[in-house]
């Protein structure tokens, strides 16, 4: 049964994001800061470059309004809402009684068509495919630099998988064709890593960021879905070997490592949960049962290791600290696609209603992270509250 809690909660967050446009700060865009854009000498230094990046993430305090950081629409952020929103759609033909504080399909539908077409206009120029990126120059701690707008698998496949949803609601074709093009950004823009049975697809196009096994997964979660429409076994191929080549690198206790590199050792809740959702996509969408051995372990290890009783949601599986709002959020949508949510409802309400006392602010918007001592409470559009808008439809959706 839904919780009133729940519900309450995402009616003050949808309310919240309408108001802001869906427009906001990222715990990233620390060079999107106009003060620092006008000083040469600072954005030529990659140090210097990592040091306002790390800075403004790690200060518990918002600098952006003094440092000049404007609000701005995020291709990934955007996909999430239009996702929460086709969930929105499909609660609502559920439970029509809900039209009256959701809204009507008719309403909500106009919202999905709103943001498909902003998704459209975001997309990345001059790829072979459909493709998204960030709104904001980053850069990595290996000193390599994400230009702003630079496409990767991650952002692609949130954009591409939301788009597949949208035209379930409108049946604009236009929707079906660019999320399906998306496939050829994965095969032939990313390059690809020989690991174990198959090979990692990297997380954009640029050199050097080819070791994570969320990203590779989402790459087969993607093309599994292109799949499903198409028919074209080229993708089932691709997505298989990458699917082989993460499975080969997961642990025996279930667990997977964020990457290759001993310095990408650590094993996180949310990337976990990406893991899981993606196997998940890709047997439903294949027909390939072959890896639902490693599924059952890593659900085991994800449900035992990142969750205290009392819903309290854990970062890493050693240690709780910092408590990031993707702990939380990622854990009912992967229940929902693994089809395990009504079996874990009591853990997944649990969890939200931790979040939601903990992590909400009585405006609606949800915090960053908790830390032992001062937290960050910024509201983040992308990171924070796109997320948990997906994450509250989507149980809402399937406990409804």
């Amino acid at each position: 049964m839904l919780s009133e809690k729940i519900l309450q909660s995402f009616e003050a967050l949808r309310r919240y994001c309408e108001a802001e446009g869906f427009k906001g700060w990222d715990p990233y865009d620390g060079l999107n800061s106009r003060i620092f854009r006008a000083i040469p000498l600072a954005k030529r230094s990659a140090l210097c470059r990592l040091a306002v990046i790390q800075g403004f993430k790690r200060f518990p305090f918002n600098l952006r309004r003094l440092a000049l950081v404007p609000k701005q629409y995020n291709a990934k952020g955007i996909g999430l809402f239009l996702q929460g929103y086709c969930n929105m759609y499909r609660l609502v033909g559920k439970r029509p009684e809900l039209a009256s504080r959701l809204g009507g399909s008719e309403s909500i539908a106009a919202r999905v068509t709103e943001l498909a077409d902003l998704l459209l206009a975001l997309r990345c120029d001059g790829y072979s495919g459909a493709c998204w990126g960030y709104n904001f120059d980053w850069q990595a701690r290996r000193l390599f630099l994400f230009p702003k707008n630079t496409p990767t698998v991650v952002a692609t496949t949130f954009c591409a998988t939301a788009l597949i949803e949208a035209y379930g609601v409108t049946r604009r074709r236009e929707y079906l064709d660019a999320a399906l093009s998306s496939a050829e950004f994965v095969m032939h823009d990313l390059h690809r890593s020989p690991s174990g049975r198959g090979f990692l697809f990297s997380y954009s196009p640029l050199p050097g960021n080819d070791t994570v096994f969320n990203a590779s997964l989402l790459g087969s979660k993607l093309l599994a879905l292109c799949y499903k429409h198409t028919g074209r076994s080229e993708y089932l191929d691709a997505a298989r070997k990458s699917v082989e080549a993460c499975c080969d690198a997961q642990r025996s206790d279930g667990s997977w490592p964020y990457g290759m590199l001993p310095v990408q050792s650590w094993i996180d809740s949310f990337h976990t949960g990406y893991n899981l959702e993606a196997l998940a996509c890709y047997r439903d969408n294949t027909g390939d049962e072959s890896f639902d051995g490693e599924l059952e372990r890593g659900l085991t290890f994800y449900l035992g290791h990142f969750f205290e009783q009392d819903g309290t949601p854990k970062y890493y599986h050693d240690k709780t600290y910092p408590i990031d709002i993707h702990c939380p959020g990622q854990l009912p949508v992967t229940l929902a696609r693994i089809g395990r949510l009504g079996e874990h409802a009591d853990l997944a309400e649990r969890v939200l209603c931790w979040a939601i006392d903990n992590m909400q602010s009585r405006k609606g918007y949800f915090y960053y992270q908790l830390k032992p001592g001062i937290s960050s409470r910024i509201s983040y559009m992308r990171w924070s509250n796109a997320f948990m808008f997906n994450a509250l439809s989507c149980y809402m959706l399937d406990v409804g």
